[in-house]
């Protein structure tokens, strides 16, 4: 174990604990073994420091829910894009998966972001989101109806692999026009490819992502052409004609490099929300009974405290690409600030009592899926998968529950589980 997990291990709640760990040395400690697996007392370790945190030269750290939701409405703060890679780490372009993702609107900064932004979110618009209901409605059925069949007996069932991966990888498919049979053969390209969503915390693992990047990029060329020849009623062939049409559309690199970022976000950010979703139903009996009743107001409260509770993407990274103030802290030109979203969704000045998990509580408006003009065009969609399917999930399934506790990714950015074994019956 190393000096930073065994801090980390030491680490009591106590507050004279958490104000004597150096900034440096929790934000480290953050993507060690330790951190990765619980990030929350590291957070108030930082928090004791103040919702604005400089680590060092070039490093800010933003852990307060104000803080961070003024810093991602902040058109002075640039998202990470291809000139900030040049400087953080110069061999950046060697790996195919950091290449492919700067070429989406995630990694894009004024005007192309917008221009980006607006040709993709034709497919997300309240009206193509509420279309698709009966069809998620459908797609939950479906496997609900696999999951009794892969429990009769009593047989310990995968709810990680057989339902909450299964779901938004059916449900983005469908949305890009991805056929049936590829579904999950995709599901595991895109659980390789979202370690690059890392970025360099990682960079060890960054040639699985090459892989499964390379692997992607063939696959939707191909259909890509495909779609050219057989035009369907799917967000893919609007975006190839967005490509094709020229003037302000989609260059090759990015047609391919957004449909990579739509698989991936619309899948994983999905599958940790479903995942921890049913964990802390099993966790607190009296909210899953209330799940059950189907009232879709209870439902709305649920999810939102979910994703307050558990946020699924911990992190994003703005860039300082001039001298500046962020509320009072000055931010020299340079400086990479690391918005943790997961610690501003536990921050005690906008949540009383944070630890306590409670759909209760009003107003909860989390941070999850950002804020501002790079807020997640898929947020209405995931929340309403999981609004669909964690009720019916219970109310299928009324002894349901764990057969052994569940497994966490060893990941900190995105927080998730891996795998968890369920009985239905």
């Amino acid at each position: 174990m190393s000096t930073v997990e065994e801090t980390h291990a030491a680490m009591a709640p106590g507050e004279e604990t958490r104000a004597a760990m150096a900034p440096g040395e929790a934000v480290a400690a953050l993507v060690s073994r330790a951190g990765r697996r619980d990030p929350y007392p590291l957070y108030e370790a930082l928090r004791a420091h103040g919702p604005i945190v400089p680590v060092r030269p070039g490093l800010t750290v933003v852990v307060g829910y104000a803080e961070i939701s003024r810093a991602l409405r902040d058109n002075r703060l640039r998202v990470q894009d291809a000139a900030s890679y040049d400087v953080i780490y110069p061999r950046w372009r060697s790996h195919s998966s950091l290449r492919g993702y700067t070429d989406s609107m995630l990694y894009r900064n004024p005007p192309d972001h917008a221009r980006m932004r607006r040709l993709v979110s034709s497919g997300f618009t309240p009206a193509r989101v509420a279309a698709m209901r009966e069809s998620v409605e459908r797609m939950v059925h479906r496997l609900l109806d696999r999951l009794a069949d892969l429990g009769a007996g009593g047989a310990p069932v995968d709810y990680i692999a057989e339902f909450a991966s299964r779901l938004p990888i059916a449900v983005i498919s469908a949305l890009i026009g991805v056929a049936e049979d590829d579904q999950q053969w995709f599901r595991a390209m895109a659980s390789d490819l979202t370690i690059a969503l890392e970025g360099i915390t990682n960079i060890g693992r960054l040639g699985t992502a090459d892989q499964a990047m390379d692997e992607l990029a063939g696959y939707f060329g191909d259909l890509i052409e495909h779609r050219r020849r057989h035009p369907a009623d799917d967000m893919l062939t609007a975006l190839v004609r967005a490509h094709d049409d020229g003037g302000a559309g989609l260059g090759h690199d990015e047609l391919v490099g957004n449909l990579m970022l739509l698989l991936t976000a619309g899948f994983e950010t999905t599958s940790f929300l479903l995942g921890h979703g049913l964990r802390l139903a099993f966790e607190h009996p009296r909210e899953a009974a209330r799940l059950r009743g189907g009232d879709p107001d209870r439902a709305t409260a649920y999810v939102e405290e979910v994703l307050r509770y558990e946020t699924p993407v911990q992190a994003t990274s703005r860039w300082a690409e001039a001298g500046m103030e962020l509320l009072g802290t000055p931010l020299e030109g340079g400086t990479k600030v690391v918005l943790m979203l997961g610690a501003g969704n536990r921050d005690p000045r906008r949540f009383p009592g944070p630890t306590r998990f409670d759909p209760d509580r009003p107003d909860i408006q989390p941070l999850s899926f950002g804020a501002g003009p790079h807020f997640c065009l898929g947020a209405p969609l995931s929340r309403m998968e999981a609004r669909i399917a964690l009720p019916l999930l219970l109310r299928r399934f009324p002894a349901l529950a764990a057969a052994e506790p569940p497994d966490h990714r060893d990941r900190w950015v995105g927080r998730g589980l891996r795998r968890f074994l369920i009985t239905v019956s």
